[in-house]
């Protein structure tokens, strides 16, 4: 055979291969098969997405949300009896079991950012915070610059860890930096003396020490060391699926049907140990309410 044909050839196969890959379904083509729709949630990111120890189901303010959402899909698809399977992500694979198709929505506390979004999509922000420290009371810390020379946890996975970790290194502040595998790990760290302090967002610092065995040995202190917008994620380029849950996030926010469901989580008292983190919505949160938007200048 010559080298045309065998380039021929080669070209050939190729192009059969390519023709022969299947392209892959989008969530509602899939959903309309009479497939599931995967919901990733997280088992300790109280109140957006937790286990709940009395029960053992996941719950939770973007639980919640995330299951409004589900019936939009069920509307839309057809599906009246559309599965909804549940899904334990943590912060190190939440992107990529998004990325790789293995879940349709992760209802959780990931902060929407410019690097994230090269890999998965976000709908319209549920919250806006901020890191801060989480310390023991009795602690002289009062913000990140009391931290030289000492031991600082934050989850990996997280914006606050990469914040904190380029910080150290950019004003040589010698802090030693450890990761946790989860918020609860985190927390339990600055309990023991393991670390001196716990940076995380400050309304899951809040949420943590709530539910802790003795809450007022724990405070959280210091200024806003990032700006953190939590948002629901979903898959990359399923543009249809986008729209769907973009309009619907819009309503229910226009419409304020997301306040009560907001107040029912951070206003009331909330399981297992009907503790009530007393956070209203903040002038930030409402102020971007106003004109809900995906768009995040972050």
């Amino acid at each position: 055979m010559n080298v045309f044909s065998t380039r021929f050839s080669q070209g050939f196969f190729a192009l059969c291969c390519a023709i022969a890959l299947p392209v892959q379904a989008s969530v509602l083509e899939r959903i309309s098969a009479g497939g599931k729709l995967v919901i990733a949630h997280r088992e300790s990111s109280v109140p957006f997405s937790y286990i709940d120890s009395k029960s053992g189901k996941p719950v939770g303010y973007a639980l919640d949300l995330c299951l409004r959402l589900a019936d939009v899909v069920r509307k839309k698809t057809g599906k009246k009896d559309m599965e909804v399977e549940f899904m334990a992500v943590t912060p190190a694979n939440r992107i990529t079991m998004i990325e790789q198709g293995k879940a349709d929505l992760e209802c959780g506390s990931t902060t929407n950012n410019a690097e994230r979004r090269q890999k998965v999509a976000f709908t319209i922000p549920h919250f806006i915070t901020g890191a801060r420290l989480l310390v023991k009371a009795s602690s002289p810390i009062d913000r990140v610059e009391d931290l030289n020379g000492k031991k600082l946890v934050s989850t990996k996975g997280t914006t606050p860890l990469k914040a904190a970790d380029q910080a150290n290194r950019e004003r040589l502040m010698g802090i030693t930096i450890v990761e946790a595998p989860d918020h609860a790990r985190g927390v339990d760290m600055v309990e023991k003396g393991e670390a001196d302090a716990f940076v995380m967002d400050d309304v899951l610092l809040y949420g943590l020490a709530a539910g802790r065995p003795d809450p007022k040995a724990l405070k959280v202190v210091g200024r806003f060391i990032t700006t953190e917008p939590l948002a629901i994620m979903l898959p990359k380029n399923d543009s249809e699926f986008k729209k769907l849950i973009d309009e619907e996030m819009r309503r229910l926010i226009t419409s304020r049907e997301i306040y009560p469901i907001y107040e029912k989580w951070f206003q009331k008292p909330i399981p297992p140990n009907n503790t009530v983190l007393n956070l209203p919505v903040s002038y930030l949160l409402r102020d971007f309410w106003k004109y809900p938007t995906d768009q995040v200048p972050f």
